[in-house]
C-alpha cells in the first residue's frame, strides 16, 4: 500500500521498482509479469529487460486480481468495477468481458458474470481449464476457460 512494487533479481540483489501495484503474477516460465494498479490499468512486463510490454485499460475501478494460466496465452484481470476480462497473451486481445463496464474496449463477447459486486479475486486450475472468480457479493464462481461461462455457483 506504499504504492510501490519491488521486482528483485536473486542473483544480483538489484532491485526495480514499479508502480501503485495492487495484484501481480508471474507466467510459470517466470519472463512476464503482470500488474494490477489502483489506477485501473493492467501492465504486462517483460521481466529479463523490465521494461512494460503492454499496458491494457478498460475496467473503471482498481484491479483487485490479475493471473496467468499454466501455459501463458491466458491472464484473466478481477475489479472492484464489478468485471473480469480474459485477455490473450501476447497480443493482449481481450476475448470476454464480464458486465458492468460499458463502452470498453476490452468488451468483445461478453460472457455475464453474474457478480453483484466487486471482484476481488480471480485464478485458473492446474490443467487451465477452469476458471474461478471470488466477489463481495458472497458466492464464487468457476467458468470453463474454453466457453467463458459459468459452470458452477459455490
Amino acid at each position: 500500500m506504499d504504492t510501490t512494487a519491488k521486482l528483485w533479481d536473486v542473483q544480483t540483489g538489484e532491485e526495480g521498482q514499479l508502480a501503485e501495484i495492487i495484484s501481480l503474477s508471474f507466467n510459470t516460465v517466470g519472463d512476464q509479469l503482470v500488474t494490477g494498479s489502483f489506477d485501473h490499468t493492467v501492465s504486462l512486463w517483460d521481466v529479463p529487460s523490465g521494461r512494460r510490454v503492454h499496458t491494457l485499460i478498460g475496467h473503471r475501478g482498481e484491479i483487485s486480481s490479475v493471473q496467468f494460466d499454466w501455459d501463458c496465452s491466458l491472464l484473466i484481470t478481477g475489479s472492484m468495477d464489478k468485471s473480469s476480462r480474459y485477455v490473450c497473451v501476447p497480443e493482449c486481445v481481450c476475448v470476454s468481458a464480464s458486465p458492468g463496464v460499458g463502452g470498453s474496449e476490452w468488451e468483445v463477447n461478453g460472457h455475464t458474470s453474474s457478480h453483484e459486486d466487486e471482484v476481488l479475486d480471480v485464478c485458473f486450475d492446474y490443467t487451465g481449464q477452469l476458471i474461478a472468480t471470488a466477489s463481495a457479493d458472497g458466492p464464487a464462481r468457476v467458468y470453463s476457460a474454453a466457453s467463458y461461462q459459468c459452470i458452477s455457483r459455490l
